[in-house]
């Protein structure tokens, strides 16, 4: 008995010498880790600090000072590391480390770095998709941009500069509907210039094309959104050419009421004019052949019309 009892204290001595001598390691590698994290370091500054907490883990009561402050200082470093890849503008690994971070961070008790670093992860993916867009990496941009909608659908800006994206790439029905978004959102003005942009150009396709129904349509659209007095130009054209002239007086009227001083406004005018006077409304044909007599171009025909009407 007395033998065991022997036993059992040397073995208890063993085990208290083979303690100390894994919190001395344990000391000694979190100090190291420190020395490389003061000299930027912070990979190696990392790893060993992740050492180091699995020593002192293995310590059990003795190593839990030295744990606290391991897990204090982990997910610092890991941010660290993170920042100094967004600064070398790799925003993959970047986001990568951000989002380990973050983990890191609220499995250690460190909610306020844990939600830091997620509140970054957008701004990375904007910053990424704006380098894209700069270089004409439209499809790189576009993927970027969604990445940041994914996150948070309500940001505005992302949706606008997806739709800058998408209509540089020819994309213009999926513009559409990202513009439309960032209007939604935040960015009305200048997503709503946008969408009358891109329905004008595409009036203009369809009037050249003889779709004349489309481009009254779409030039509808486009001054609806931008009150462009070219798209009522636009749609007074395709009615004319339609046959449809009541409509064509109205876009034309309209047109010029907005755009008084436009190039083409004494053209507008003296076809303002015939259009009156084919439909035997000599008194307003008068009117409009009137306002064109200053027309370098269209003046001298407006004068002969206002006399054959008298």
């Amino acid at each position: 008995m007395k033998k065991i009892l022997v036993s059992l204290a040397a073995l208890f001595a063993a085990a208290t010498m083979l303690s100390a001598q894994s919190m001395a390691e344990a000391t000694e590698t979190a100090k190291l880790a420190n020395e490389s994290l003061g000299a930027g370091e912070y990979a190696t500054a990392l790893k060993g600090f992740q050492e180091a907490l699995k020593m002192a883990e293995a310590c059990g009561d003795e190593g839990l000072e030295l744990v606290a402050t391991c897990k204090d200082i982990i997910p610092k470093t890991m941010n660290a590391i993170a920042k100094g890849l967004l600064a070398e503008k790799k925003y993959d690994e970047a986001v990568a480390k951000f989002q380990e971070t973050a983990a890191c961070a609220t499995e250690y008790g460190d909610e306020e770095l844990a939600a830091k670093a997620e509140a970054l992860i957008p701004q990375i993916y904007m910053q990424k998709g704006s380098s894209l867009l700069k270089a004409q990496d439209f499809a790189g941009a576009e993927e970027a941009y969604t990445k940041v909608l994914e996150l948070d659908p309500t940001n505005g800006n992302a949706a606008f500069q997806k739709g800058e994206a998408l209509r540089s790439a020819g994309k213009n029905d999926e513009a559409i509907e990202a513009y439309k978004l960032a209007a939604q959102n935040g960015q009305e003005k200048n997503a709503n210039l946008r969408l009358g942009s891109i329905y004008l150009t595409t009036a203009q396709a369809n009037l050249k094309g003889k779709k004349f129904a489309d481009a009254v349509k779409d030039a509808n659209t486009a001054y609806e959104y931008s009150k462009n007095p070219n798209a009522l130009y636009i749609a007074g054209m395709a009615s004319q050419y339609a046959g449809k002239n009541a409509d064509a007086i109205k876009y034309f009227e309209q047109y010029l009421a907005e755009a008084p001083t436009a190039k083409n406004a004494g053209q507008v005018a003296y076809t303002v004019g015939a259009l009156y006077q084919n439909s035997k409304n000599n008194a307003k044909a008068k009117e409009y052949y009137q306002m064109a007599v200053s027309d370098p171009k269209f003046g001298a025909d407006a004068q002969k019309a206002i006399a054959a009407l008298k």
